[in-house]
């Protein structure tokens, strides 16, 4: 074994490889970096022994402790859950249409509804309930089927054209092109008729042609004045707000192809008191009424 040069500086020997005149002292670790790395070793190895640590194909190792992150969880939850088992209770039961809005209860009910509408509505709705292509904006005053306390509970137990609930929302578009109860440039009419009472485009022929269509075909849900009807779902065509879009091309293929649109009857997947708090929170959102 080749002696290893010592440094006459420091007298500590060298690594044994220079470059460019600079060698490498090989200087001890510190005593106290070894003495940390060896309790950081002692402290893992009692960790795999205490908890769950080592990957096994279909689980981890159990650990001696018997702790699990699951564990853990189940038994907070069922401590939060016992801590407001009374204000749920009483949000099972209570009337929320005519709750008093200034109450304590009340505040609970909307709270409650915030995280029970990110978990179950968000999908749809949007985290800020602003809705999308086909999903309705609950933060505005335009309602297809009314924005009361009483109305949104009602859509919440029994949704929107849900098959098999005999009290669900009902109504139903014709298809009027491709059913064949308008010609293509009859609907053409049609859709100027809307565009106009809208205010998108200025009165012309083709909007006067859609206006006796309109009253013909369509007034007996959105109305004569083209205002909609909550008892049909039927939208009021003459603001600025639109389900699936108010341009040309779309309002053509509503008129040819009608809409259906569904939501769930959560009054098949949720208990009476969170469809209590939802119906609180969507009201307090700003459009109800």
């Amino acid at each position: 074994m080749t002696e290893r040069k010592i440094d006459e500086a420091t007298g500590v020997p060298t690594m044994g490889h220079e470059w460019d005149g600079i060698e490498e002292l090989d200087n001890p670790m510190p005593r106290w970096w070894l003495w940390t790395f060896y309790a950081c070793i002692a402290f893992a190895i009692g960790y795999c022994i205490a908890y769950p640590a080592i990957p096994l194909l279909h689980r981890s190792s159990a650990g001696m402790l018997g702790w699990t992150s699951h564990g853990q969880l189940a038994a907070e939850t069922a401590k939060a859950e016992a801590a407001r088992a009374s204000t749920r209770a009483a949000l099972a039961t209570v009337d929320i249409t005519t709750l008093d809005p200034h109450s304590p209860l009340m505040h609970a009910a909307i709270e409650g509804g915030r995280a029970a509408f990110k978990i179950n509505c968000v999908q749809c709705h949007g985290s800020g309930a602003a809705g999308g292509k086909g999903y309705p904006n609950l933060n505005d005053d335009d309602w297809l089927w009314g924005g009361s306390r009483a109305a949104i509970h009602q859509t919440l137990l029994h949704g929107i054209r849900q098959p098999g609930d005999d009290a669900t929302r009902m109504s139903q578009m014709p298809a009027f092109g491709r059913d064949g109860i308008l010609k293509p440039e009859e609907i053409q009419d049609v859709v100027s008729f809307v565009r106009t009472v809208s205010h998108q485009q200025a009165n012309n022929l083709s909007a006067q042609r859609g206006a006796a269509l309109f009253a013909t075909n369509c007034a007996v849900c959105h109305g004569p004045d083209a205002k909609g009807g909550r008892q049909f779902g039927a939208p009021n065509l003459t603001d600025g707000i639109w389900l699936y879009g108010g341009d040309r091309d779309t309002i053509t293929a509503t008129v040819t192809n009608a809409r259906y649109g569904v939501m769930p009857a959560w009054s098949q997947k949720l208990d009476p008191a969170t469809i209590n708090m939802l119906t609180a929170y969507v009201h307090s959102l700003g459009g109800g009424e």
